[in-house]
């Protein structure tokens, strides 16, 4: 049975990005937890904001507003000087593996730095260290003298992989870490996220646009859009009973192979627009204009997000109560 204890609470975060054009609320009010051991689930469009919460709980960027409290402390304001402890208990795998590791280092140079910099050899044999994660991840030895661009995307994501492990992290931000590989390897690298996650107690937020994903990974399932999160429930009940239209949408639209298949997704929705900037978000409802059941409320008031019913929650004027926030 899952635990019940949060391991990281994000609390009315919002980031906000200064721009000659104007303000771009990239993170605007978001609110959720990940239990231990768990994967949390963020899905959604490019521009929604996904990638931008995780980099605030990294500490990339500071928060504009709001909290982030990791294993009972409030990291909010480390940004820039956070203690070594924390970050060897919260690592990143980012997208794409071609950028985000140094094409200047060996793959044992790049395995081999975690351990130096947080001095976890005690025998100063940070080669071995490396040699161990290089097995761990399924990589020949003999690749530890290769650069990463002599490597295919699955095996330097799979080096990315390690090298967030090597410190031995609680709790990892997965950046959709299998959008930029071939199908025929993304597989391979979701089983081995789930294998090190029960191996070494982790938990995950995993960041995606990909919902079928989600089924399958995801023990929660939360949905942005254009800085918000519109819906949140455990995944049984996110895929068998979606609330809001922007997530009926999505999940109309994800391609079946079989007639079964297709009778369980939710009768189609349309869009009638093209999504909005971040630059230009709508008053009101954000999804207003591109939503077919959009009311006069809409166009004026924002929708709270509320729990519709135990564990769902929905932010839309369809639902009693959802808007009570201008």
């Amino acid at each position: 049975m899952m635990s019940t204890e949060q391991i990281l609470t994000v609390k009315d975060l919002k980031k906000y990005f200064k721009t000659t054009r104007g303000i771009v609320k990239a993170v605007d009010d978001v609110s959720f937890s990940v239990i231990k051991n768990e994967t949390f689930g963020l899905v959604g469009e490019s521009g929604s904001g996904k990638s931008t919460v995780g980099h605030v709980i990294m500490g990339i960027y500071g928060p504009t507003a709001g909290s982030i409290t990791f294993m009972g402390k409030d990291i909010s304001k480390s940004v820039g000087k956070r203690p070594k402890e924390l970050k060897k208990r919260l690592q990143i795998v980012f997208q794409d593996p071609a950028s985000s590791l140094n094409p200047r280092r060996t793959i044992a140079q790049i395995l081999e730095l975690p351990f130096k910099v947080h001095h976890l050899a005690p025998d100063g044999n940070y080669a071995e260290k490396a040699f161990e994660m290089m097995d761990l991840i399924e990589l020949p030895r003999e690749f530890a003298a290769r650069y990463p661009g002599e490597q295919g995307g699955g095996e330097k994501q799979a080096v990315a992989i390690g090298r967030a492990l090597a410190t031995g992290p609680s709790f990892i931000v997965l950046d959709e870490p299998t959008s930029a590989l071939d199908v025929s390897i993304q597989a391979k690298i979701i089983n081995m996220l789930m294998r090190f996650q029960k191996e070494f107690d982790l938990s995950y937020l995993f960041i995606t646009h990909n919902l079928s994903l989600m089924r399958n990974v995801a023990q929660r399932v939360g949905i942005m859009y254009l800085g918000k999160i519109v819906e949140l429930a455990g995944t049984p009940e996110f895929f068998s009973n979606p609330l809001h239209p922007y997530t009926k949408m999505l999940l109309s639209a994800i391609p079946v192979i079989t007639p079964e298949e297709e009778a369980l997704k939710p009768e189609k929705i349309m869009s009638t627009g093209e999504i909005a900037g971040a630059l230009n978000i709508p008053l009101g409802c954000s999804f207003h204009p591109r939503c077919p059941f959009a009311m006069d409320t809409c166009s004026k008031v924002v929708p709270s997000i509320i729990e519709y019913k135990r564990g769902h929650h929905v932010a839309c004027h369809l639902y009693p109560s959802a808007g009570n926030s201008q």
